[in-house]
């Protein structure tokens, strides 16, 4: 997500450690390419910025189109009435209204149940999926053609540093720890940590607490950036399994949430232990993007 570092002083940032000592050129160009497929995903037609709507559903019947008073509200030039979702126990279905122009997995005119970030309807420029948090079930609008898509001028970044990227000693919990994690829409549901990341920076030692998300590690942190000249509610890392009881942390790659493209994405916030009092003057920056 992002102009990527440009120019000669930026690229000097890169080379350079804090020391002065010139570094292998793999971390620049790796960091490069990671922020150009970082911003590919962000505009891409599946990406956050085409984000345009999000309508929770009550048990029954919820209208779907874009008249004035559909349970499931979509943009104008969608069909007046798209169909019907209905929810009952938990499970979603989908029916399409009459001679209607939509898709559901690609097969025009059928409807069926709608599972949870599988399937998708679609129609014109927009594709509508069912996503579950918690005990609510909602269907999230997506338009390919969107304002917010149209007019991102990309990402601005930090200057990449190796003064960022740090090694952390990995303590494991045995028992695997479960963090409440808040969202921004109030729910709280605990998550699994393996265990603490414990470095240093600037010769003060810090502590975060991951997520366990398959074959990586998930870091929700807020740092006194936040607010300043990084998202108000804090950002992204990821981060690969721990070996050798080891895990490198690079924060040249802490990304915005999703929550800075779209106001209908439901991001997770950083536990209170994520929350370091340090700048953290590296990856993505917070600017206000247009939005629908």
């Amino acid at each position: 997500m992002l102009p990527r570092v440009a120019g000669a002083a930026g690229l000097l940032l890169l080379l350079l450690s804090p020391a002065g000592h010139a570094q292998p050129a793999g971390p620049v160009a790796s960091l490069e390419r990671w922020r150009a497929e970082h911003e590919a995903a962000l505009r891409s037609d599946d990406g956050w910025l085409t984000v345009v709507g999000l309508a929770w559903l009550k048990d029954g019947e919820n209208r779907a189109g874009s008249a004035a008073g559909m349970e499931v509200q979509l943009p104008s030039g969608a069909p007046p009435r798209l169909g019907t979702f209905r929810l009952a126990a938990g499970v979603v279905t989908f029916e399409p209204a009459p001679g209607v122009d939509a898709a559901t997995n690609g097969a025009r005119g059928t409807g069926g149940v709608i599972r949870p970030d599988v399937d998708r309807v679609v129609t014109g420029t927009l594709t509508l999926l069912v996503i579950k948090r918690g005990d609510r079930v909602g269907v999230r609008i997506k338009d390919r053609e969107s304002a917010a898509r149209r007019a991102f001028g990309g990402e601005v970044w930090y200057p990449g540093s190796s003064a960022w990227r740090v090694t952390a000693r990995f303590e494991r919990y045995d028992p695997p720890k479960a963090i409440p994690i808040l969202n921004v829409i109030g729910q709280i549901e605990p998550q699994p940590s393996p265990g603490a990341l414990v470095f240093t920076l600037a010769g003060r030692e810090y502590r975060l607490d991951p997520i366990a998300q398959g074959r990586q590690l998930f870091i929700i942190f807020k740092d006194l950036t936040s607010g300043d000249t990084t998202y108000p509610s804090g950002r992204f890392l990821y981060a690969s399994l721990p070996l050798n009881g080891q895990v490198e942390l690079d924060f040249n790659k802490a990304e915005n949430p999703p929550c800075a493209f779209t106001e209908f994405a439901t991001c997770p916030l950083p536990p209170k232990q994520n929350q370091l009092p340090v700048r953290i003057e590296a990856g993505a920056k917070y600017v206000p993007h247009k939005r629908p």
